[in-house]
This record gives structure tokens, C-alpha cells and sequence, in this order.
């Protein structure tokens, strides 16, 4: 069951940076603390997916920044968040069998972090009169609960 928690919190952090849990869970793998051997996410251990999924997660950091940065509600980011979050539930449960369950969770915690992501940012950039300050605290939410949540499924 606690599986299915973090399956579902990894998911509300592709709401907020779809690229991270990506990374995260390449990363997790990579150090060991994720056993994806054997499955048909193993490439994510390897140092290039690695490599790539960190590059991705940090362009993502930076043009998120830019005013051209469509909103993360438009169908393209929408969908890319549902898919990532998916995807990214369902590589933590899968060393435990409850994959389907992570899938779920996954795409239901994107969807929550998306449209709760997107308010509550709205409601930072409002009180601090700019979305700067707003981007940096979301982006640092981000990092850390991908952090704690792969660091907690080991």
C-alpha cells in the first residue's frame, strides 16, 4: 500500500516538473536504491538514460523560466505530465508487483499536481507580485519530494 502512496506523490511531481521523477527514478535505479533489473525499464539504471533524463529535467528548469513557456494545462504539457507520472508510478511499484495500481496512481497524482501545481503557483506569483519567486519555490518542491520519495522507496 505504501507503494501506491508514493506511486501517486511521484505522479503530483510530474504535475509540477514533468521531467523530474523521470531523472529521479533513473538516478534511484542507477544507485541501487530502485531494482528495475530484469524489467523493461532496467535502461532506466544505465548512466546514459541517466545522463538524459538529468539534462531533460534541468532544460526543463530553466526554459519553464521563459514568458514563451506555453502553460502547463495546454494539452501537449498536459499529456506529457499524465504520461511522465504514469510512467514514473508505475517504476516504483513495479519491483513490488503492484504496477497497475502505480500506473493509476501515477496518472491520478499527475493530475492533481498539475491543476494544483498551476493554482497554487498562481496564488505564490500573486502574493510575491511576480511568477520568478513562485517558479523557484515550485522548482525546489519539485527536486525535494523526488529526492525524498525515491530516497523512501528503497
Amino acid at each position: 500500500m505504501t507503494v501506491l502512496l508514493y506511486s501517486l506523490l511521484i505522479g503530483v511531481v510530474a504535475g509540477l516538473r514533468a521531467m523530474m521523477p523521470a531523472a529521479a527514478i533513473s538516478w534511484a535505479a542507477w544507485l541501487g536504491w530502485l531494482n528495475l533489473d530484469g524489467t523493461w525499464l532496467s535502461f532506466m539504471g544505465h548512466w546514459i538514460a541517466v545522463a538524459i533524463f538529468t539534462i531533460l529535467a534541468i532544460v526543463e528548469l530553466i526554459t519553464d523560466q521563459l514568458p514563451s513557456t506555453p502553460s502547463r494545462k495546454v494539452p501537449q504539457q498536459f499529456g506529457a505530465r499524465i504520461v511522465l507520472g504514469g510512467l514514473s508510478g508505475l517504476a516504483l511499484a513495479l519491483p513490488s508487483g503492484a504496477w497497475i495500481g502505480g500506473l493509476i496512481a501515477g496518472v491520478v497524482g499527475a493530475i492533481v499536481g498539475t491543476l494544483g501545481g498551476a493554482e497554487a503557483r498562481k496564488r505564490f506569483a500573486e502574493a510575491f507580485g511576480q511568477d520568478r519567486p513562485a517558479a523557484f519555490i515550485e522548482d525546489a518542491v519539485a527536486i525535494a519530494c523526488a529526492f525524498l520519495i525515491v530516497a523512501a522507496v528503497q
